[in-house]
């Protein structure tokens, strides 16, 4: 497994084992589409089967004001949902605290699980789910905070499983207890890298199948995509950006900048002609939210003149996959990898539902899907080609399109910062027992022995109640 330790080469009889998962699936206080906990209960289940004891952590939406900072607490984007589901799905009891504290600072510290911590320790209970990791406040944070955030969640445990590959960010909770703790990956994690190959390393010819809302954050990923694949299919506001920039046209809703993210890309595309597969028919709407009879209409691009005003462009046609050229790339694709919803749903559907059953058609290619909105959409409007496709060996779904977007731009799996972390674990082990000796994850709570060539300033390891206290010289 490319040297990264796995979670089947860990002792975890007894161990309290920290659990790092990606169950990002709360909508509101509801779970939309609970395909990532169901793609993570193997690793929860194996933890159990082998007597240990499951510290869970995931996010959970984005409670975090980028332009405030301040950090909303609310039933939105708890995980108690998940426990519940969590519960029932297993036959356990894992349980979570509530949250009284309002605040918009978010959380302090972990002290609101310590009564938690005593129950599994004593067994009267079967697991723990620790609070929203972005309700605290040193998750996505890039200080000291974040440091000692991570080296508060190290101290629960005695091991570390990573089994988020869909959250590839290098926030606190994916990477620094990695830095104190043995970890492993878990099984979706190998999984997820295993398959990742298969588009690194595809068998051709490759079709990629993008879309998306913002030029900015796929263009990245898009140019690396352009060096790789056989064929590119955009969809969503980018394909109209790409339009705009190509054919001249004025599309509502469209922004210059956009449009110059769009230009800039296709520039860099003039590098592999041929790549990039123009869908000719669209569907044009008088109205963004609603669609009405007579305000909709199918527009074909090679028969628009320059500088012509459209209104908003929300979905591709299903006419344009009968297109005989475009029929030949999916029929004759032998790797095709899809992060996409082409219309605007829920009112446009048809192109999304079209795409996918092209795809579908061809048996022969591997199919691999990326993105949460991707999977809900396929399983929303196409349940039986999906329910299928889970049991079909060509099929593959991803938990994070955004993380599949990043390793291709990035060439490599292994360049993501939670998987480096992992691959470090060997040289981390060594070094931490040249100056601190390896004790259970309570002894390290009680009595910290600190190493010599600690390079640590202002403060020596401590607990994490003890780190919030200024360090005594």
């Amino acid at each position: 497994m490319k040297n990264i330790p796995i979670v089947q080469d860990a002792d975890l009889k007894g161990k309290k084992v920290l659990l790092r998962v990606d169950h990002n699936v709360v909508k509101k206080g509801v779970i939309k589409d609970p395909y990532r906990i169901d793609a993570s209960l193997e690793t929860i289940e194996y933890i159990f089967s082998k007597q240990g004891k499951p510290i869970i952590m995931s996010h959970v939406g984005r409670p975090r004001n980028k332009k405030t900072g301040e950090i909303e607490i609310s039933e939105k984007t708890s995980v108690q949902p998940i426990v519940e589901y969590l519960n029932d799905k297993l036959g356990k009891k894992i349980k979570t605290v509530q949250i009284e504290e309002q605040t918009s600072k978010g959380l302090e510290n972990l002290e609101c699980i310590n009564d938690l911590i005593k129950e599994l320790e004593t067994g009267d209970v079967d697991g723990i789910y620790l609070p929203n990791t972005r309700w605290f406040k040193g998750e996505e944070s890039k200080n000291e905070t974040k440091t000692e955030f991570g080296e508060e969640l190290a101290d629960l445990a005695d091991i570390f499983v990573n089994d988020a590959f869909g959250s590839w960010q290098p926030h606190a909770s994916t990477i620094e207890p990695a830095k104190h703790l043995p970890s492993y990956a878990g099984f979706l994690m190998q999984k997820e890298i295993e398959n990742l190959d298969r588009v690194l390393k595809p068998e051709r010819p490759l079709l990629a199948v993008v879309a998306g809302a913002k030029f900015d954050t796929k263009i990245r990923p898009l140019t690396a995509l352009l060096e790789k694949v056989d064929y590119l299919i955009l969809g969503g506001v980018i394909y109209n950006a790409y339009l705009c920039a190509k054919y001249d046209l004025k599309i509502k809703g469209i922004t210059a900048e956009d449009i110059s993210e769009a230009k800039d890309f296709i520039n860099k595309a003039d590098k592999y002609p041929g790549k990039i597969v123009d869908l000719p028919y669209i569907i044009e709407s008088d109205i963004l939210n609603e669609r009405i009879d007579g305000k909709v209409r199918t527009c074909n691009i090679y028969m628009m003149r320059k500088k012509k005003e459209l209104n908003y462009i929300l979905d591709v046609s299903p006419k344009s996959f009968a297109v005989s050229t475009i029929r030949d790339i999916f029929k004759n694709s032998r790797t095709i990898f899809v992060n996409a919803v082409m219309g605007f749903t829920p009112n446009f559907f048809e192109g999304t539902v079209a795409l996918n059953k092209i795809i579908d058609e061809n048996k022969e290619a591997a199919k691999l899907f990326g993105g949460g909105d991707t999977l809900q959409e396929f399983k929303t409007l196409l349940p039986k080609v999906y329910e299928n496709a889970l049991h079909d060996d060509k099929y593959y779904f991803f938990t994070g399109g955004g993380t599949i977007l990043k390793a291709i731009e990035q060439d490599s799996s292994l360049g993501l910062e939670p998987i480096k972390e992992l691959l470090k674990q060997q040289d981390n082990l060594t070094e931490r027992r040249t100056g601190l000796e390896r004790r259970s994850g309570n002894d390290r709570r009680t009595k910290q022995i600190p190493s010599e060539n600690n390079t640590r300033t202002g403060f020596k390891r401590r607990s994490g109640k003890e780190r919030r206290k200024p360090a005594q010289k």
